[in-house]
């Protein structure tokens, strides 16, 4: 049993490494920029005020981050891929934000305890290798009393389903939990045992040509659809494009002539005790 734990640690860190490689293939910034809907949605949820001390981690290109600065937080904005903070970087230059960014892993995050007022995350850290670890990082940074506001995929709805077709297709490092369980009730009174969590079930609409436009998009930006045809042979990707294809044609409410494809997830407020 004495070895268990740096075997874990060892596994969890290749799983970080092989996960940095899958969001740094494409460019999530360019699906990511659709998205900023959520991370205004979340500011809100949160009731973000002017001067707070705001942290959002595993940032992506930035959109709970503007959301927050342009709501007059004082953002540090991370991500442990470089890329994509450069994107984030030109947006809140673009809109003449002061914002912090800072390279950092979810699981490691390099701030004093209760460092901050409000911590922020938009379909970020739910994929940590070990959400523990990552967890327990969330609620150390955010002082008593502050708030943790997350975006999270639900296991049922649209990416959900999305995750277990490349699953089956592309099964996942064994021994990792799924992401989708950030978007559980019970996982997250788990992982925030002791604290107050209001969770909200809210739907984003992927609004897109045609399912062939979506696939062609994330195929070619979005890190974990992009590895997963790359780790496939041809017949293989036939078969993957064809699931995902049936996928968003059974989910799209938007008639023959686009794709209007709804997509659950959880909106939720942890309350720091």
């Amino acid at each position: 049993m004495s070895h268990s734990q740096p075997s874990e640690e060892l596994r969890d860190a290749a799983i970080t490494k092989r996960q940095q490689a899958t969001w740094a293939a494409g460019d999530y910034a360019v699906v990511g920029t659709t998205l900023q809907i959520v991370g205004e949605r979340l500011c809100e949820a949160v009731d973000l005020r002017s001067g707070e001390r705001v942290l959002d981690v595993a940032a992506g290109n930035g959109n709970a981050t503007l959301a927050a600065a342009r709501r007059w937080g004082e953002v540090t904005s991370t991500d442990y891929v470089g890329a994509l903070l450069d994107r984030a970087r030109e947006r809140a230059a673009a809109e003449r934000h002061a914002v912090t960014f800072q390279e950092a892993d979810a699981e490691a995050l390099p701030f004093a305890d209760g460092a901050f007022d409000v911590v922020l995350s938009t379909f970020g850290v739910m994929f940590t290798p070990n959400q523990e670890t990552c967890a327990s990082e969330l609620a150390r940074v955010c002082r008593r009393g502050g708030r943790i506001g997350l975006a999270n995929w639900t296991p049922d709805g649209f990416i959900g389903q999305l995750f277990k077709i490349i699953g089956k297709h592309v099964p996942p490092p064994a021994g990792v939990r799924s992401p989708a369980l950030w978007g559980t009730d019970g996982r997250l009174a788990e992982l925030f045992a002791g604290h107050d969590v209001k969770a909200t079930r809210q739907s984003f609409n992927f609004r897109y040509r045609s399912a062939d436009h979506w696939l062609e998009v994330f195929k070619t930006y979005y890190g974990p659809t992009n590895r997963a045809f790359a780790a496939l042979d041809a017949d293989k990707q036939t078969a993957l494009q064809s699931d995902i294809v049936e996928l968003l044609d059974r989910m799209n409410r938007g008639g023959k002539d686009t794709l209007i494809v709804p997509s659950e997830y959880l909106e939720i407020v942890v309350t720091k005790r």
